[in-house]
């Protein structure tokens, strides 16, 4: 081989060596925007994660706390039943009695029935309204809690996309990936928002 083919072969070996060189770029470009759309897609997932978990936990203790709530509302109820049965009670009492003793007494107990009977109105009128507001915590936990759950699913599609296509090197799939991504990250700023 004389000078002029080596320096051929050289050219032909070197032309070969840029152009593998400028593709590897380009794959390694793409294969870096792939791996900075999975981490974005892995932390908002994450987040979801974690925010759906807590809104869970949220929403699941005020609802026992509101049911402790309803409880003791009910308690104060059966309680406030049994003094107005007895007021009931006294009043067929004193239409039989002679005013005296007994019927000063009686009239005493009377009253003072009463008194409870208001008190515990009162007393379930604030049960009421705490058990309200429990309830109410619970049902916005529950509206923020399904959209992260949601996200939580189309996130983890997207990263399962975008490791086939990191695995087999098809920038379709990559872009196909994209796709739940983005749903999964408006379902994420939705848990936020709750824009709809």
């Amino acid at each position: 081989m004389n000078e002029e083919e080596k320096k051929e072969v050289k050219e032909e070996i070197k032309s070969e060596f840029l152009e593998k060189e400028k593709s590897d770029k380009e794959k390694a470009k793409w294969l870096n925007y792939l791996s900075i759309t999975t981490i974005l897609f892995s932390l908002c997932a994450t987040l979801s994660a974690f925010n759906g978990g807590n809104y869970g936990g949220k929403s699941m203790s005020s609802q026992i706390k509101a049911s402790d709530q309803w409880a003791f509302y009910q308690s104060k109820s059966i309680k406030q039943y049994l003094y107005e049965i007895q007021i009931d009670n006294l009043h067929t009492q004193l239409l039989t009695m002679q005013p005296g003793m007994v019927y000063d007494s009686t009239k005493k107990h009377l009253d003072n029935y009463a008194k409870n009977v208001v008190k515990y109105k009162a007393d379930k009128d604030t049960i009421s309204s705490v058990a309200k507001g429990l309830e109410a915590i619970r049902d916005d936990a529950q509206k923020h809690g399904k959209p992260f759950g949601l996200a939580v699913v189309f996130l983890q599609v997207s990263i399962l996309l975008s490791a086939i296509a990191a695995l087999i090197k098809k920038k379709v799939i990559w872009y196909i990936s994209m796709a739940p991504g983005f749903i999964g990250v408006i379902y994420f700023v939705n848990g936020f928002l709750l824009f709809f």
